[in-house]
């Protein structure tokens, strides 16, 4: 699990978990990238920047930082900024698709300070390599699972649901309990990247009906393995699971609120996940991180929202003063705009009993750069 992800209401504002991008580069070509993963991006942080940038995290109460890619391996001195975090007290952990994560790597990063890894992986064998693009991937993030263990780090996974893993939530649980992970992520693929390109493989919103329940009773299960199981801020929320998949409920966005994303070129948003082009506040080479945080619309937007911007089924939702409209990213990259979330157990249930469901479309589609959206359009369908 990572660490302290429930944060008291009345805790001030400051980015206490950071998921950084040390470069795009990446060694694999996954069809559900976000990123659009492959090449580095143009003038990448070097060392220097990037030792910078640690002290300044740590400075502002950063407790945990997640290295991420493309693949934070491929970036050549990951492991100095590892060891630089781990030496100002900040939990050092990574999420990576495991291809070359030998033992040798492994005990390399264990040594220079890092805690823990978590291993993206999408599904069975053939399902994750589907994904992934390339046979043998799944092999390689297993084993990376068992390298992680050995070198005495916690291992950790991670898994976006979507159309083609949707029948194996129990199997695929099943396969890393026996792993040993001691965390295990879960999450909706979203509809950015490549994976807008493959609108077809994308859940519908009367899938959470299915989804949320058969996770909640792996988590249940998980329990026995010492082993728990977290909903990341896309999948949820409220009703009768909410409980058992996070650790309180959900109480809306904490993208520039607790969380910071970093991207490899030093561009700084509220969270990791959502789309450069709208939510990139500015430059670490131009401005400190401090400036960024307090002063940028693009980071404060979740701190100082009301209701206001919420419409369609969020507008009228009985947690509407909680949730505000539930995860930014994913609502923002389906419609293009926040504060209408469709991907909501509570949500979906609600309608259910009225009949309805809901069906989103494509009508626009992605331009192909990073961290790019299309758009969607919901459309509702009797049920009976």
């Amino acid at each position: 699990m990572s660490e302290e992800r429930v944060i008291r209401s009345d805790t001030p504002y400051h980015p206490r978990y950071v998921v950084w991008e040390l470069t795009l580069k990446c060694d694999l070509a996954c069809r559900h990238c976000g990123s659009r993963a492959g090449k580095p991006r143009e003038r990448e942080l070097t060392l220097d920047e990037c030792l910078e940038i640690v002290d300044q995290l740590a400075d502002m109460g950063t407790r945990q930082i997640v290295f991420i890619g493309g693949e934070a391996y491929l970036f050549k001195p990951w492991l100095q900024v590892v060891e630089a975090a781990a030496k100002r007290g900040i939990l050092a952990t990574m999420t990576t698709g495991g291809r070359q994560v030998t033992q040798k790597m492994a005990q390399a990063a264990a040594d220079h300070g890092m805690s823990a890894v978590s291993v993206s992986i999408d599904g069975l064998r053939e399902t994750h390599d589907t994904l992934r693009n390339l046979r043998g991937s799944w092999d390689a993030a297993i084993a990376a699972l068992g390298h992680i263990r050995a070198a005495g780090m916690n291992p950790q996974a991670n898994t976006q649901w979507n159309k083609l893993n949707l029948p194996e939530v129990e199997a695929l649980g099943d396969v890393l309990l026996s792993a040993g992970v001691k965390s295990w992520q879960v999450q909706i693929t979203g509809p950015m990247g490549r994976a807008a390109d493959e609108p077809d493989w994308l859940l519908q919103p009367e899938d959470m009906l299915s989804l949320v329940p058969r996770l909640a009773a792996v988590a249940e299960k998980a329990k026995a393995y010492r082993c728990h199981v977290e909903a990341s801020n896309n999948l949820g929320y409220f009703g009768p699971f909410e409980h058992i998949l996070r650790q309180a409920h959900w109480q809306g966005c904490t993208a520039g609120k607790y969380v910071l994303g970093i991207e490899a070129n030093g561009d700084v948003k509220g969270c990791p996940s959502l789309p450069s082009g709208p939510y990139v506040g500015a430059n670490l080479r131009e401005f400190t991180l401090r400036e960024i945080w307090e002063d940028t619309a693009e980071l404060r937007f979740a701190r100082e929202r009301g209701t206001e911007e919420l419409w369609g089924f969020c507008k009228t939702c009985y947690y509407a003063d909680i949730c505000k409209g539930g995860c930014s990213w994913t609502s923002h990259t389906l419609l293009g705009k926040r504060g209408n979330m469709p991907y909501c157990h509570h949500r979906a249930s609600e309608l259910a009993a009225r009949g309805i469901r809901e069906r989103l479309v494509k009508v626009e589609a992605a331009p192909g750069d990073p961290f790019d959206f299309g758009r969607f359009e919901i459309r509702e369908e009797p049920t009976r």
